[in-house]
């Protein structure tokens, strides 16, 4: 182990802008095999990304390990730096919310000009989630604990589709890869002008992006689920405290691997049941997909505390560090903009 009497006494901690910037990567990584077309594409597009064995290979590890794991280590650092600027402001006697609240209305504006170029922007779905966050400030831990706990446990999907009984809020068959919506999306992509790909994200990219983020896929509300654990872990100081959380952080570890595996195996038993060609328009669908969050969610954690673990070691933290200065520019020309704040 090394010891960090530098890093206590750091107005920064290093440590939560190495991991910042670690997510980052991962978020690039997933985009990369995703090809940044941010929309379902044809089926016959996918088989052609594809073509041999290794490719399968690469495309399931990055589905079990890595796709929706990073997009909610960031979401989850989100929470925690709202909660340090927040608590900053506080010490000096300020209040922070109306200037958070502005710094979201410049969020949300540069987010809709990046969604006409990519109709996967998460900056929007961030600045509008980030103004339900503003309340939950002064919740008791318990009740961050318990709401995010519910929606993991697939609270709000089902709601949403025994109002629905549908996968979608505002196209028909939208899951289907040979549906018109999607073909016409793809040919957008290859062979339409740049003001074509404008047109089209502008509005129908926006539906469908909404209705991926409030739907039965429910991103949205799992974003919001990683907010509230972010700002609790703010709340217990447990990255300024985290070189002496070494019980914690072996508990979050072995937790996080018992909860991937009863993820894993529920969605396995649920999806099994719906055959080779599965309808997602049921109950078991929405369970199935409750357990894939639930394993998503056990990942993440296994992710954030096997990075803990390592960075406290002294040859891994060398090689960690160097993300830190990525995670230091998230969204911004400078270090405490949108997601980052310093911790006094």
């Amino acid at each position: 182990m090394t010891n960090p009497p530098a890093e206590k006494t750091n107005a920064r901690m290093t440590v939560v802008d190495a991991l910042r910037g670690f997510a980052l990567a991962g978020i690039v990584i997933v985009h990369m095999a995703e090809h940044y077309a941010g929309a379902p594409i044809p089926q016959d597009a996918v088989e052609r990304m594809m073509p041999g064995i290794a490719d399968q290979i690469t495309t399931g590890f990055i589905q079990i390990f890595l796709r929706g794991k990073f997009f909610a280590l960031f979401s989850f650092l989100f929470g925690l730096s709202f909660f340090i600027q927040m608590d900053k402001a506080e010490q000096r006697g300020e209040r922070f919310e109306t200037r958070f609240l502005w710094r979201l209305i410049l969020l949300l504006a540069i987010g809709w000009i990046h969604h006409l170029f990519y109709r996967g922007d998460i900056l929007t779905i961030y600045a509008m989630i980030g103004l339900v966050l503003i309340p939950f400030y002064r919740a008791r831990n318990g009740v961050l604990l318990f709401l995010s706990g519910l929606i993991f446990l697939g609270a709000a999907r089902f709601i949403v589709f025994g109002i629905t009984h549908s996968t979608s809020l505002f196209f028909e068959d939208l899951m289907n890869l040979e549906s018109p919506l999607v073909i016409g999306y793809y040919e957008t992509l290859k062979s339409g002008s740049l003001l074509d790909v404008f047109a089209t994200n502008a509005w129908s990219g926006q539906l469908m992006k909404t209705d991926f983020q409030i739907g039965v896929f429910g991103r949205g509300y799992l974003t919001f689920a990683f907010f509230l654990l972010g700002l609790w872990c703010g709340r217990i100081r447990f990255f300024r405290d985290f070189w002496d959380r070494i019980k914690e952080t072996r508990t979050l570890m072995w937790s996080s691997v018992g909860l991937f595996f009863v993820g894993i195996v529920l969605t396995g038993l649920f999806f099994a049941q719906l055959g080779p060609e599965p309808k997602m328009d049921t109950w078991t669908a929405m369970f199935g997909l409750t357990g894939y969050d639930l394993s998503n969610l056990g990942m993440t954690g296994i992710i954030l505390a096997g990075f803990l673990m390592l960075y406290r070691r002294s040859r891994s933290q060398k090689f960690l560090a160097a993300f830190a200065p990525y995670g230091r520019m998230a969204l911004t020309k400078g270090p405490s903009f949108f997601m980052a704040g310093d911790w006094g």
